[in-house]
């Protein structure tokens, strides 16, 4: 087996057919089936299944093209490792933030990272559900992941950047404005918008609510933290996210809570990472990820931190 041929089975599960697979691997489409074909041969098994829908992995296909992506992410890292000692660095990195963290400062440091590395490939995802994150990372799918939390041992190392403090998002003619911070019981009659039932941020404020004895009314569940935060706007409910993913224009409708409201934000950096990795580690590092208020909405100092526990089995931070 070859690398090539991994590479062009991941091609036609991801376009469905050897015609567009060649197309986006630019190469003649017989020379995409007869890879096939050969890798097939080699294995004993069937990859894919013809469908009317097109070419679907099989079982076994599935299974085989988990450690194929697996093998194929290696390799393109083994080559950017190599060439960035000339200053050449290429090849693809993939960033997973966990819905809700380091919406304010992810930009900067991906941009100053393409700055050193114009030619790295950089995909960046967002993924509301820590059990998704954890699968990708058992595949190796991703390279560098924003989590709130400890790591996984073994899997990841982590380094804390900070931590992220959530505010409670009101409506322009909610009276609790006036404070420069609101109590989780002064809302806790209000409906509320919430996040997907997986996703860790509903997490956290199905776990604070629950820690302080209430109960709230679930109004809407929407699946992106600027939805919640329009919505809220608009008088359908309240809703509770990071600081830093509130979106510009609507700072003014925030407010810290009591008891205060943080989750510690971790980069999951794979052990003997290259130096894309550990670039964006530095420039991420170089960001802001203290809560020191919006205007006209507290210091945001002063208060007892509340910290929603981990989901994941810990190891130490650096």
């Amino acid at each position: 087996m070859t690398l090539r041929q991994f590479e062009y089975a991941l091609a036609v599960a991801e376009a469905g057919s050897v015609t567009a697979a060649a197309e986006a691997l630019r190469v003649a489409q017989p020379s995409v089936s007869q890879q096939i074909r050969g890798l097939e041969r080699e294995l004993g098994v069937s990859l894919f299944s013809r469908t009317p829908v097109g070419l679907v992995p099989t079982a076994a296909g599935r299974a085989f093209l988990r450690d194929a992506e697996v093998a194929v992410r290696a390799a393109r890292r083994a080559k950017a490792t190599a060439r960035a000692g000339a200053g050449d660095l290429e090849g693809e990195l993939v960033v997973a933030a966990q819905m809700g963290l380091g919406t304010r400062q992810l930009p900067g440091a991906l941009s100053a990272l393409r700055r050193r590395f114009p030619r790295l490939e950089i995909t960046v995802f967002e993924e509301a559900n820590p059990a998704e994150l954890e699968r990708l990372a058992r595949r190796g799918a991703v390279d560098l992941g924003l989590i709130g939390g400890l790591c996984e041992e073994g899997l990841y190392e982590g380094h804390h950047l900070g931590d992220e403090e959530f505010v409670v998002v009101l409506s322009p003619e909610h009276a609790q404005l006036a404070a420069d911070r609101v109590g989780l019981r002064d809302v806790a009659r209000e409906p509320w918008v919430r996040f997907d039932q997986a996703s860790a941020l509903d997490g956290v404020l199905r776990d604070v609510l629950r820690d302080n004895g209430l109960a709230p009314t679930t109004v809407a569940r929407v699946s992106q933290t600027a939805t919640a935060v329009r919505w809220a706007a608009h008088g359908l409910g309240v809703t509770l996210l990071p600081a830093s993913a509130v979106p510009p224009g609507f700072e003014h409708l925030t407010r810290p809570v009591l008891p205060a409201v943080s989750m510690p934000t971790v980069a999951a950096v794979r052990p003997g990472a290259g130096p894309a990795e550990m670039a964006l580690l530095e420039f991420l590092r170089q960001e802001s990820w203290s809560y020191t208020g919006f205007p006209g909405s507290g210091s945001g100092k002063g208060h007892n931190w509340v910290i929603p526990p981990s989901t994941a089995n810990s190891v130490p931070v650096v």
